[in-house]
């Protein structure tokens, strides 16, 4: 798996399919902002084939553009170059960056977008983009997303090195740790790391953290002063269990802790970032 990673990543002009770009921001789709973003890059490589993971990420929401890009460029082929965008502090001294990860491309700001892709992928370089040769000239201190980072990934589309943007560094921003704390006494803390629109809330504990074994000899949840006892499978499972909260496995491999046709969110009044701990029995 390595090797085919490797050579996705270091041979950019052997792409075996149209250079793919995908684009991550909160510029929602009211504006001319995408389609800025789209034209520059098929204006320097015709051939690029450009999707949407999401444009809706809450403004200035860095914690859930990275959750929401960890979650979907897996699912894309080697060399799949993602611009993410989600910038509140373009213009200032925050780096442009480009990431080589798990056989593919990150290129945004350095402000902590990328560190749950690199938490789980592991980043095998990361270059600082200071080549100007590849940028949209002038450029504007309010909308890096056009003139750096799109051109940019044109470029990457078009076969130029990493080498050739800039220089590599060892130093990025990188947002806490997706890993839950250690477990002490039989209790591991971890955290709720994202709420998406049904109210569902995603923690940042795995099946690595709590085994169907644990669960099954009666492993608890509690967050905001609720314990939750019931496991299932699926949002629609029947349960013997009359609590309206329960713990399910999501499908981007974290412990979802959800209500059948409500939210979880607001039934427990939770917010990202509240403690949820597991107890194993």
């Amino acid at each position: 798996m390595k090797g085919r990673q490797s050579a996705a990543v270091h041979d950019v002009a052997a792409f075996s399919h149209a250079p793919i770009v995908t684009l991550t921001t909160d510029f929602g789709t009211a504006d001319y902002f995408v389609a800025a973003m789209k034209g520059v890059i098929l204006s320097r490589n015709p051939q690029a084939y450009i999707t949407d993971i999401s444009h809706e990420i809450p403004p200035q929401d860095i914690e859930a553009g990275a959750f929401i890009l960890l979650t979907a460029c897996s699912f894309f082929p080697p060399a799949t170059i993602h611009v993410a965008v989600v910038d509140p502090g373009v213009g200032s001294l925050r780096k442009p960056i480009l990431i080589m990860a798990g056989g593919q491309f990150f290129v945004g700001p350095d402000n902590g977008l990328f560190s749950y892709v690199c938490d789980r992928l592991t980043a095998s370089r990361v270059f600082h983009l200071t080549n100007s040769k590849y940028f949209l000239e002038p450029v504007s201190h309010t909308f890096n997303g056009r003139d750096i980072f799109a051109p940019v990934a044109a470029a990457l589309c078009s076969g130029v090195k990493p080498e050739e943007l800039g220089s590599e560094i060892t130093d990025y921003v990188r947002l806490k740790s997706l890993a839950p704390e250690t477990p002490r006494n039989g209790e591991m803390k971890g955290r709720v790391i994202h709420i998406d629109r049904f109210g569902n809330c995603v923690t940042n504990i795995t099946r690595d953290e709590l085994s169907a074994e644990q669960i099954e000899a009666g492993a608890t949840l509690r967050i905001k002063g609720k314990t939750i006892k019931s496991f299932r499978n699926y949002f629609a499972e029947k349960s013997s269990s009359r609590d309206k909260v329960f713990a399910v496995w999501g499908s981007a491999g974290f412990l979802e802790i959800a209500a059948a046709n409500q939210s979880a969110a607001k039934l427990l009044k939770v917010h990202r970032g509240a403690s949820v701990v597991a107890s194993a029995a």
